[in-house]
């Protein structure tokens, strides 16, 4: 029978410790997700991102696991932030660090679109609103930003994590959750159950399966169970990332090859393999810390404020010719 108790005594309750290389990997993934919107799809410039940026551009086609990297690292994390604490203070926790620089990101990414004539055009001040509440997409409302759509998937992962931690985190219960989740997710997948289906997110839940398994690993230990799970949701991503690659490819307009998702995917489970195997533990550059602070805001406002202005200094240098003094910072 397979023992479910947690195999090792836990450590002691309290602040969770800050590991700086889950850092590192927050600020690899920001950037993986930028490179890919500026130069993997390359909205904004005259010429094809592939022309411009040939030796950047096969690395960037694949920067949208970025993603996938940051539900990862959330599985991990939400399970380390919410041990030994009561469900209220988990989601005042949430509330406290998204939704204050959230609020900025939406206005100041409003008021870019409305005060550089770049081209895109803002949305109207009732959605802009709206999107205030960060589930604009239940409210079938366009998001200020198209990157918001991540933010909705979070969202239903706390609300999700929310039945596991109303009682307690234990090793039984999370790992129950991860096993209960992802059964029910492919099952909702496999037969269709509209909107509460959707909700159990069977294309993105393996991320965060995974994620909360490798936390169990670093407070515990690792067992056959765990990694039985990791690997399991690691096979069970790989359609997924295989469709949204399709996608890819499409939106891009150019071809590339899928076995360097394989690659991008399995380095991204090893990294998070050796953070919870403790094998990343000696890293403790300061900078890491405040790097990681700073990616929730550089994600939600590099795509659109970029794109606009992108397309704003292209217009400016072909309008002008030669760039003048004026729009020479921008060329």
């Amino acid at each position: 029978m397979v023992q479910l108790s947690h195999p090792t005594r836990p450590p002691a309750s309290g602040r969770p410790p800050r590991l700086a290389a889950l850092d590192g990997l927050r600020l690899l993934a920001a950037l993986m997700v930028v490179l890919y919107h500026y130069v993997g799809l390359g909205h904004g410039w005259s010429t094809s991102s592939r022309t411009l940026f040939p030796e950047v551009f096969p690395f960037a086609a694949y920067g949208w696991l970025g993603v996938q990297l940051f539900f990862l690292i959330s599985g991990f994390v939400i399970c380390m932030s919410c041990w030994g604490r009561s469900l209220g203070d988990f989601f005042t926790s949430r509330v406290v660090r998204l939704y204050p620089a959230y609020w900025f990101c939406v206005l100041a990414t409003t008021a870019v679109l409305v005060l550089v004539p770049g081209g895109y055009v803002r949305l109207a001040w009732p959605d802009v609103l709206t999107n205030l509440t960060m589930v604009q997409a239940f409210l079938g409302v366009k998001p200020v930003d198209p990157v918001y759509w991540t933010l909705f998937a979070e969202l239903r992962f706390y609300l999700l994590f929310a039945f596991v931690a109303w009682r307690g985190l234990t090793y039984r219960r999370v790992l129950l959750f991860c096993c209960l989740w992802g059964t029910a997710a492919l099952t909702f997948d496999r037969f269709g159950f509209g909107a509460f289906g959707q909700f159990l997110m069977p294309e993105h839940c393996w991320f965060f399966i995974a994620g909360m398994a490798f936390h169990l690993m670093y407070r515990f230990r690792p067992t056959v169970v765990l990694w039985g799970v990791v690997l399991v949701s690691f096979a069970a991503a790989v359609p997924t990332a295989r469709a949204t690659w399709r996608v890819s490819v499409k939106n891009m307009d150019q071809w590339v090859p899928f076995w360097p998702v394989m690659a991008v995917l399995t380095v991204s489970f090893l990294a998070m393999a050796l953070v919870a195997t403790g094998r990343t533990n000696r890293i403790t550059w300061r900078w890491l810390p405040v790097a990681g602070a700073l990616t929730y805001p550089l994600y939600l406002l590099h795509q659109y404020i970029g794109w606009e202005l992108v397309t704003y200094a292209e217009k400016c240098c072909s309008t002008r010719g030669p760039c003048s003094a004026e729009c020479s910072a921008s060329c």
